[in-house]
């Protein structure tokens, strides 16, 4: 694979890259570029975690060294989603959801580094680059970079701000020592801070991949704290079906389509690696079966009027069912993990 085709790569399901000059010159280097993606273990897995998982196939395919921050620092920090006691055993479970989804996605989980931000966030040598990241902004620019990633309100706790600048300092050599961020498009203002102010403490500034907020399925983007608005990856075949079916998915329209961004940020990129084709079965009075290689036919011929949205719908469900189950069932083998994780859900 040539530089421009490894690039194309990364940049493929994205929402923006910075900068794409930095992504080529790194791709054309001898040596093995690292890119990195974070997860506060918070709330339980779904599938707008699944598909930033599943990008990571194209960042180890494009020949980048990946790693994975089990961010459980981070986590105690945000308190006011996951009480400190339970931090540790949700980390567990998000190893373990993790690893599941890799492995669906086609992805050997020996080729990804998984790392605990505790064993190296302590150390000197980090909190000393984070207590400089904050020396060199303002409570205001840190508390717009944190906005849209931890819960806060009028009474935020000050943990809220440290919270950027370890997310900064993660990228740091100090720190997990990458080329490229990767994180969901609610990162950006973090991470365009840390371009900013890590070169003024000495370090690199990475490039940054952004994948897209995925869509509700009951419209608008989707909520952690609306079940209705996306698929866990717990929920039942019967639960994953009536969701879809419920799902917003105007006829003709696919801005906002929630059910048309889980066909091209999730299903397609899966089973384009297994060499597999999306179908659609129906009716022949309906004009018969349908056949699709790659996304982009399928959103002309919605568009169109050629696909209807019942026949979309029934098509996604059924693939989803089949991406979910294997994450579900390693997940199912954790029973007393996931009482822990959560007591109140599980308990």
């Amino acid at each position: 694979m040539d530089t421009q085709e490894s690039l194309e790569l990364v940049k493929r399901n994205t929402a923006e890259t910075v900068k794409d000059e930095e992504l080529e010159d790194m791709l054309s280097g001898d040596e093995a570029p690292t890119a990195y993606i974070g997860y506060a273990p918070t709330g339980t897995m779904h599938i707008g975690h699944f598909t930033t998982v599943r990008k990571i196939a194209d960042f180890v395919d494009a020949g980048f060294d990946f790693r994975f921050l089990l961010a459980d620092v981070h986590a105690e920090l945000d308190i006011e989603k996951t009480p400190r006691q339970l931090v540790e055993a949700r980390t567990e479970y998000y190893r373990e959801a993790i690893g599941a989804m890799l492995e669906v996605a086609g992805i050997d989980e020996e080729d990804v580094e998984f790392v605990r931000g505790s064993t190296f966030q302590h150390d000197a040598e980090y909190q000393k680059g984070y207590m400089q990241i904050m020396e060199e902004t303002t409570v205001n620019r840190m508390k717009r970079a944190v906005n849209e990633v931890v819960r806060h309100s009028d009474s935020m706790k000050c943990s809220g701000l440290l919270y950027s600048a370890m997310q900064i300092m993660d990228c740091a050599s100090a720190g997990l020592d990458v080329d490229v961020a990767f994180g969901g498009l609610d990162q950006r203002r973090i991470y365009m801070l840390g371009r900013e102010v890590l070169p003024q403490i000495g370090d690199d500034k990475p490039a940054c991949v952004f994948a897209p907020l995925l869509s509700g399925l009951s419209g608008g983007k989707m909520s952690a704290s609306d079940d209705t608005s996306k698929i866990e990856v717990h929920d039942s075949d019967e639960e994953i079906r009536d969701k879809i079916n419920q799902a917003y998915c105007p006829a003709g329209e696919s801005e906002d389509n929630g059910v048309l961004e889980y066909l091209q940020h999730l299903i397609f990129p899966v089973i384009e690696g297994r060499g597999e084709a999306f179908e659609v079965e129906r009716l022949e009075e309906h004009g018969g079966d349908l056949r699709y290689e790659s996304y982009q036919p399928v959103e002309e011929d919605y568009t169109s009027g050629e696909l209807h949205p019942a026949d979309l719908k029934e098509a996604v469900a059924d693939e989803l069912v089949a991406l979910i189950e294997p994450v579900r069932d390693r997940l199912d083998e954790k029973q007393e993990l996931m009482a822990e994780a959560y007591p109140e859900q599980y308990g």
